[in-house]
């Protein structure tokens, strides 16, 4: 009731919707003043370049030399079996993926008030008075911003997959998805199943740093250093990311593990990462994080 009867609430809810709508009106804009082109033409010239770079692979990462064998084998799959690249509604839905650092971002600033709120405004007595337990209490305040973070995620899907179909059609709803695994080989699954995966598996992300500031919140009692902490660490972790992959243990770094897309297409951050490792390292994290908000909110003296 807290969350949902607020208008911060609503306004948050109809700038993602509104910013949604802007960038797959400006990506339809752009597409239209382009010089449209057969894809196979386009697929031929990209498969040309591609080659080209991979001869000149001097001083190339492997991780870049692997990843540019895999589209070479696509694209030479898409013309043997004339299938043609993803675009229209599905690029759009897609794209919008990239917006789920925005839901984040907004589910943060509910997760960093939701408890320290409490505390700041006095109320958290006469929720402790109540003959509910402090564990019930802040599971209840937990579970409540977990589904407000899938409520969003739930909404920028729609809006991307409406937004898209209306601009482009939903003719191609039934697509298909390519793609390469390490080994080479070309698999193919249909689009909305791909789509599904990639929302799903980003909002791992989401989740883990939903429950950081959930925990930041609980045990500092401070809105404002909730979100600056969860955020500074949210876009400092790819950074960090790139920094620790010269290392073996970098693997055990968070960010190092929270998107899970990688997986979809056999494309792992280091060597030797597994998608079974990754759910266990996130897994401890998760226990770490909620180990101490609870611990430390059961223990503490609110009267003082």
């Amino acid at each position: 009731m807290k969350i949902y009867r607020r208008i911060r609430t609503w306004i948050l809810v109809l700038i993602l919707i509104a910013l949604t709508a802007t960038v797959s009106l400006i990506m339809k804009n752009s597409q239209n003043n382009s010089v449209q082109e057969d894809w196979r033409v386009q697929t031929e010239r990209s498969l040309q370049v591609q080659k080209e770079n991979l001869k000149n692979d001097a001083g190339m990462p492997k991780s870049l030399k692997e990843k540019i064998e895999r589209d070479i084998k696509v694209a030479e799959y898409r013309l043997q079996n004339d299938i043609a690249p993803t675009s229209g509604m599905w690029s759009n839905v897609l794209t919008m993926a990239n917006m789920i650092q925005l839901v984040t971002i907004f589910t943060v600033v509910i997760a960093a008030d939701i408890v320290a709120g409490e505390f700041a405004g006095g109320t958290i007595k006469l929720l402790l008075i109540r003959p509910a337990s402090r564990s019930k209490i802040l599971l209840s305040k937990y579970i409540s911003t977990i589904l407000f973070s899938l409520f969003l995620l739930a909404t920028l899907f729609v809006s991307a997959f409406v937004l898209g179909g209306i601009l482009y059609g939903f003719s191609g709803a039934t697509a298909a998805h390519l793609f390469a695994d390490s080994n080479l080989v070309i698999h193919e699954s249909s689009m909305l199943l791909h789509a599904l995966n990639t929302y799903g598996l980003k909002c791992v992300e989401l989740i883990m740093i939903v429950t950081l500031a959930f925990m930041i919140s609980t045990v500092f009692r401070s809105s404002s250093f909730a979100i600056g902490m969860s955020l500074m660490t949210m876009f400092l972790g790819a950074g960090v990311s790139m920094f620790l992959m010269r290392y073996d243990w970098g693997k055990y770094w968070l960010f190092m593990n929270t998107d899970l897309t990688m997986y979809l297409e056999g494309q792992p951050m280091m060597k030797g990462m597994t998608m079974g490792f990754s759910i266990a390292v996130l897994v401890v994290y998760f226990l770490i994080f909620n180990v101490l908000s609870w611990t430390i909110f059961n223990k503490r003296d609110v009267a003082a």
